[in-house]
């Protein structure tokens, strides 16, 4: 699989942010109103203080300054250290207003802007200072009268003390509560950044994995799917989700589960079976489904169907490379022991057979020694195979592909192939390939031997043709010979798997592990190619051979084709 890396959650706009800057507005607006009201007062014909409106002007840019270019960030205090620039300018600021102030309004009412801002966005501390604060500056004003000599005034101190009392509840009750505020907003913040990450790595788990997964809803629609269920289904080119199982009568078995899973209602496993899709133009497709209802967590929640579908030819694949894998060493191990008794019998055998003189004991003794030929040869394959498999590095060569692939088809039709028709056709001129030369003629011999048992009489019935798609040099195997049945094409590279009885079953086997070894790749198909009867059927083996530091090679039949 491809790595991944999930993105990092970015979380919208909290609310205190949005209380910041909605106080920082509000100030703005503040300043703004001052403005206008002496814009006001001096239509009514009232004279304006140049202090004064000095003083408007500079608190209007002050605001505008704050609201523009101060913005707390997302862990960072709201306040902090912009307590001066904001609140206690405001204090600055309305106390200057109301001493300023040309005509007998009260300014004092705007105090009260700085205490709710600082119980919301400050600490405790700050709203109880803040509150403090307030409350000296309006008993500051009585206090001076009674300096300069205006006499008691102690209606005065009573609104001031009554003020500030009322500031110091708004500042208790209020902090409280947008402290609990914020804190549920970070939980749940919390919540939904973990919701999301995890959201990522179950999708990423999901589209990870080998098994299908489907999402089915009651109306018969799929609302998710994994490429490895896109893959089940036989969809080439994706389907713009959510579509319909009803849309395609090969998917009928998965609707017919579906809804008897809706039918059947909980359940913790609701139903799990076997089932066959057909695909238009290809056989059908086993899969084991198992299906599970969701839990709603409200009452008028969906319920949808999880569908899990596994194909049964991997499991089956599976579980006969396992059991293959075992009897290998076994037989690897009792074929190195029967060598020695086996040489021992051929050379008794050679001995008896100077000293007789019967003809039917002769052929008795010529039995005797194929058969212990045939078990020499298949005790040594299977020597190989396990060679083949320790094996994880070998010394190959850079050889021209058509040279050395000449050589050895002219070789094996002097030596083996000797009476039937053999065409080699080279297709790819100076191109160099990576590939031990004794394994390539191996592989190639082998292929050649297998097709010598099922071809005709024709001088073209077997050929042999290499050539390039550009960045990959093939070489096909081509013969005459029958079909394969199904269930022997699908298993053809398997060890110890043979249609004939005399055949160990480990010859393309071998092939395959010599190409992998080498970074090819071997692969068969059924394809016509030209011949003197016309094009004719015929059983291909073709090779793609890696270059000379290059890549690993694909094996796309439907590209390769000269």
């Amino acid at each position: 699989m491809t790595e991944r890396t999930l993105p990092w959650y970015e979380p919208p706009e909290s609310a205190g942010l949005r209380i910041w800057n909605g106080f920082a507005t509000a100030r703005v607006m503040v300043a703004l109103a001052v403005l206008l009201l002496q814009g006001l007062v001096y239509l009514m014909g009232q004279d304006l203080h140049k202090s004064f409106i000095a003083l408007c002007g500079t608190y209007m840019v002050a605001t505008l300054f704050v609201r523009i270019t101060l913005r707390p960030g997302l862990h960072a205090p709201l306040l902090g250290q912009r307590w001066l620039s904001t609140i206690g300018v405001d204090l600055i600021a309305f106390s200057a207003m109301q001493n300023l102030q040309p005509g007998g309004m009260n300014y004092t009412p705007l105090l009260g802007l700085p205490v709710l801002m600082a119980a919301v966005l400050g600490s405790r501390r700050t709203s109880l200072g803040t509150a403090a604060a307030v409350t000296l500056l309006l008993l500051a004003e009585p206090c001076l009268a009674w300096l300069q000599g205006h006499g008691p005034v102690p209606a005065q101190f009573a609104q001031a003390g009554l003020t500030g009392t009322g500031y110091f509840l708004v500042a208790s009750l209020v902090h409280p509560v947008a402290a609990r505020l914020a804190r549920e907003e970070q939980l749940a913040r919390l919540g939904q950044q973990a919701a999301v990450v995890q959201a990522q790595v179950n999708e990423l788990v999901i589209a990870s994995l080998s098994d299908g997964v489907l999402v089915v809803d009651d109306q018969d629609n799929v609302r998710a799917a994994n490429p490895a269920a896109r893959l089940l289904l036989d969809q080439v080119v994706k389907v713009q989700l959510p579509f319909s199982l009803a849309g395609t009568p090969g998917w009928y078995p998965l609707l017919e589960m579906a809804r008897r899973t809706f039918a059947q209602g909980d359940g913790e496993d609701a139903l799990a079976g076997d089932i066959a899709l057909q695909h238009e133009g290809g056989g059908p497709r086993r899969l084991h489904v198992k299906t599970r209802l969701t839990t709603p967590w409200y009452t008028r929640a969906e319920r949808l169907c999880v569908m899990f579908l596994e194909d049964q030819r991997e499991t089956e694949a599976r579980l006969r490379t396992e059991k293959l894998a075992a009897m290998g060493r076994m037989s690897a191990a009792v074929a190195h022991e029967i060598r020695n008794p086996l040489a021992a019998i051929v050379q008794a055998n050679q001995l008896l057979d100077e000293d007789l003189t019967d003809a039917g004991q002769k052929r008795l003794a010529a039995m005797v020694r194929q058969n212990a030929q045939r078990l020499a040869r298949i005790a040594e394959e299977v020597l190989d195979v396990s060679r083949a498999q320790q094996q994880f590095h070998f010394d190959a060569t850079t050889l021209a592909l058509d040279e050395q692939a000449g050589t050895i088809c002219i070789d094996w039709h002097v030596s083996a192939g000797r009476g039937c028709g053999l065409q080699f056709v080279p297709g790819a001129p100076h191109l160099m390939v990576e590939f031990d030369p004794d394994h390539l003629r191996r592989v190639l011999v082998n292929l050649l031997d297998n097709a010598l048992r099922y071809i005709s009489s024709h001088e073209d019935a077997l050929q042999v043709r290499t050539w390039s798609t550009g960045k990959q040099a093939l070489m096909e195997i081509w013969s005459d010979g029958p079909p394969l049945e199904p269930t022997v094409a699908e298993r053809l590279f398997e060890p110890f798997f043979s249609s004939e009885s005399r055949s160990s079953g480990l010859g393309l086997f071998i092939c395959r592990e010599l190409c992998e070894r080498h970074g090819a790749a071997i692969g068969y198909r059924r394809i016509a190619r030209p011949t003197g009867r016309g094009p004719m059927q015929g059983n291909a083996f073709t090779l793609a051979f890696r270059q000379p530091s290059g890549p690993m090679p694909v094996m796309p039949f439907d590209t390769i084709a000269p």
